[in-house]
């Protein structure tokens, strides 16, 4: 029986305590984190080797992404703030339909948002929209509806997720990441209906705005900016300097760029900052110590090992899993974005909207009661891949990154209509 890595095991223990013990979620993190650290340093040792150096080297390559999600947690959770005091969630009602489908569709919104935004604002927009149009009373099985919209509808977009963005730039084409959108829609539907129904009971829309109730154009015109930016720099970043992309944590400096030029304009709520931080440091916390499982490879890529990823997923940061699969080679990518991305939708500590969102509802920061009210989330992904399998089937496609010239050799012939002396880079 072979024996298992003792990071598994210290890693193991920190997310038993997140799960068990909620109200102390970020101890359990950092204790894992500094756990982990203090056994690498001593006994195991790094990737890039051992020590202090092994360390340094290691949060060389580690930084960025850190910074980058650092930078967008605080940021959006300011944004939702500027959002909320805009005054557009308090007439956003009227324009919903004031049953179970205006619900719905405030989940299809999100869903839209996601495909070309990142996941965590559009979870943050969607989370402080149902705030407002639901007075407060929103069930955890709605929030947990929330995270898998924003999740579901980066899957298949290759500006919406930071998965499928790492996958662009490593040569996956856009339309074969776009296949993840069968299995996203069908989990959106299942998911979001059932969830729809039960905050339909639990609290219905409020459609009538209070007299004289008037929008704050100038923090809907900051919010608008702070999205474009984010958008913009996401895109240019990674279409156009995506072999600098990992050198400094440009979509993050965008989003605080936007809120500080913006404050003489509105200024923003920095009062909200240290919960947004809070709910940061947890997340960083995770996704560093899950930089530091000696996963060196993936199980042979298949159609069954996918779907286990995505259990995975909802535990292990799918930044890294992703990394790996892209290492290894020969998956379906549609099959695994929908997997790496709705996976994380299971937990709430599974993905970084989850944890944005919950700054905004702190009661979901307990997996036992996410499990138990957006059970449906879980079904709903299982669905949703068997319906992509059914569909498209398993179609693994290769990593077309370029056509490198190869040396003169004597005798080469031509193969697969490639002129001799080249080769396909994979």
């Amino acid at each position: 029986m072979p024996q298992i890595p003792v990071e598994f095991f210290v890693f193991g223990v920190a997310l038993l305590g997140i799960a068990l013990v909620p109200g102390r979620a970020l101890l359990w993190a950092l204790l894992g984190l500094g756990v982990l650290l203090a056994y690498k340093l001593t006994l195991g040792g790094f990737a890039d080797g051992t020590g202090w150096s092994g360390l340094l080297s290691h949060l060389g390559h580690e930084w960025v992404p850190l910074a980058n999600l650092f930078g967008l947690l605080t940021g959006f959770a300011l944004l939702a703030n500027h959002f909320s005091e805009s005054r557009m969630p308090v007439v956003l009602p009227s324009l919903l339909p004031d049953d179970w489908k205006g619900a719905l569709l405030l989940l299809v919104l999100v869903f839209v948002l996601s495909s070309f935004l990142d996941n965590i604002a559009a979870a943050v927009i969607g989370g402080t929209m149902a705030r407002s149009v639901f007075k407060d009373r929103v069930h955890l099985g709605y929030v947990a509806a929330i995270v898998a919209a924003s999740n579901a509808g980066g899957s298949g977009s290759v500006i919406g997720d930071t998965t499928t963005t790492m996958m662009w730039i490593d040569g996956v084409s856009a339309l074969a990441v776009f296949d993840a959108y069968v299995a996203a829609v069908v989990a959106l539907l299942f998911c979001g209906t059932l969830a729809a129904f039960q905050q339909q009971r639990y609290a219905p829309i409020v459609k009538d705005a209070p007299a004289g109730v008037r929008i704050d154009w100038a923090r809907v015109a900051i919010v608008a900016v702070i999205l474009v930016c984010a958008m913009v720099t996401n895109f240019v970043v990674n279409s156009f300097f995506g072999r600098y992309s990992d050198r400094f944590p440009y979509i993050g400096a965008a989003v605080w760029l936007a809120l500080l030029v913006t404050i003489p304009l509105r200024r923003p709520d920095f009062a909200e900052l240290p919960g947004a931080a809070r709910g940061s440091v947890f997340l960083l916390a995770l996704v560093l110590s899950a930089s530091l499982m000696p996963v060196e490879r993936l199980p042979v890529a298949s159609w069954q090992s996918t779907f286990v990823l995505g259990f995975v997923s909802a535990v292990f940061d799918n930044i890294p899993l992703t990394a790996l699969a892209l290492e290894q080679g020969g998956y379906d990518w549609g099959m695994l974005a929908y997997c790496v991305g709705f996976g994380g939708s299971m937990l709430w500590f599974g993905s970084s909207a989850g944890v944005a969102i919950s700054n905004l509802f702190p009661e979901s920061r307990s997996a036992l009661r996410w499990l138990r009210d957006g059970w449906h989330v879980a079904v709903a992904y299982v669905l949703g891949f068997f319906v992509l399998l059914f569909v498209l089937g398993w179609h693994p496609t290769a990593k077309l990154r370029a056509l490198l010239p190869l040396p003169p050799v004597t005798g080469l012939t031509q193969i697969g209509g490639l002129p001799a002396g080249y080769k396909i880079l994979i």
